[in-house]
């Protein structure tokens, strides 16, 4: 009985309410076979924390909160679920997080630092992606799995 209420315990403390340290409104786009949406944003993390609030007229439509699982209206996923189900199972763990925060991706293979930001472009058997980082704009765009998520600085 102790082991239900400490796994209990454990998937719904995930999904509790945080304090986020940075609260910041995106024009967000993301295109994958699971999810749709293009409309406004507001980013909020922490430095382990990451949640991002999608909105659609003014409607709260879908909340992701990633920390060590993700969750979304559905439920809370590990990261590893989440890829498979969302977005494509050769993903690293990490990699929703770190577009949302515009860090390098898949332990920054082919890295190059461009003057305001920097670049990526993957390309194995399973992804075709280019990643472009820069002061306004975070541009992920995978060809082969066709996903496209875009996080655009609002002005």
């Amino acid at each position: 009985m102790k082991y239900f209420f400490t796994v209990f315990f454990l998937l719904f403390s995930a999904c509790s309410i945080k304090n986020y340290e940075h609260t910041e409104a995106k024009i967000v786009i993301i295109k994958s076979p699971q999810l749709k949406f293009a409309d406004l944003g507001y980013l909020r993390h922490t430095q382990d924390a990451v949640e991002l609030e999608l909105f659609v007229a003014g409607k709260s439509v879908q909340k992701i909160e990633i920390n060590h699982l993700i969750c979304v209206k559905e439920g809370c996923l590990s990261k590893s679920s989440f890829n498979s189900s969302y977005l494509n199972s050769h993903y690293p763990d990490n990699i929703l997080q770190n577009i949302l925060l515009a860090k390098p991706i898949f332990q920054r293979a082919n890295f190059q630092r461009t003057q305001n930001g920097f670049t990526q472009s993957i390309q194995t058997e399973y992804v075709n992606i280019i990643y472009r980082v820069d002061a306004d704009m975070t541009y992920f765009k995978d060809k082969k799995n066709k996903i496209l998520i875009k996080i655009k600085e609002t002005k």
